[in-house]
């Protein structure tokens, strides 16, 4: 069960949330996923749900693979979620999407950082980095809905590249149906105040890419 920080927060939650919820959200070190998932882990302790996350470490501090596991439920018995079982699968960089595409369960979204990391593989003439069509192909069964989001671009033009990971929860929020309020608030308290101002702009610019009319958003490329 993860602590959370003392203070309270907004009493302005909805009543209607799904009983379960279980994300996964991968990236590469060094992308801020252990703070996205402290956040979504607070969030759901903050709507009255049980809560467990676990993470899995590649060599993180060296740009390896990096997945954590954050469950919501009326009573959660393992924080691991398993293969196909991920109701949202939010990727930090496209290559890890592909990656773990297999936890995501059929019917599910996956919310993808239109973002490459090229592993040493790769840069070595090693390996194939794939292009997007690969990277959808990975969805293409089960009926899953994935959507591109320019969180890398977005942070930059902010000024700020480290933000991106808030700009994908920013994203992330507009399918949980939970006040902004409450995000801010856990942001307000998992965040360094040197650091408010833009993580919050950050959050907003992801809202917004997700509300977008539709020929506006980020298309794949084939790179």
């Amino acid at each position: 069960m993860c602590e959370p920080l003392p203070g309270a927060l907004p009493d302005t939650l909805p009543d209607a949330l799904p009983d379960t919820l279980d994300i996964a959200l991968v990236g590469v070190g060094g992308q801020g996923t252990i703070l996205a998932s402290n956040v979504l882990a607070e969030l759901g302790m903050a709507a009255g749900y049980d809560v467990k996350k676990a993470e899995v470490h590649g060599m993180s501090q060296r740009g390896g693979s990096v997945v954590s596991h954050v469950r919501w439920g009326p009573e959660v018995f393992s924080p691991i979620i398993p293969a196909g079982g991920a109701d949202i699968l939010v990727a930090f960089e496209k290559m890890e999407a592909a990656r773990y595409a297999a936890l995501l369960a059929p019917g599910g979204t996956a919310i993808v950082n239109d973002f490459a990391i090229e592993p040493i593989t790769v840069i070595t003439g090693g390996a194939h980095y794939p292009d997007d069509a690969a990277i959808e192909a990975a969805f293409a069964d089960g009926g899953q809905r994935l959507m591109w989001i320019h969180g890398a671009r977005v942070a930059e033009e902010l000024g700020n590249k480290f933000v991106a990971n808030v700009v994908l929860l920013g994203a992330l929020s507009t399918l949980l149906g939970l006040p902004e309020a409450a995000w801010a608030a856990v942001l307000d308290r998992r965040v360094k105040a040197a650091h408010l101002e833009i993580n919050h702009r950050a959050f907003a610019a992801g809202r917004a890419e997700m509300s977008a009319p539709a020929p506006t958003r980020p298309q794949p490329q084939t790179r």
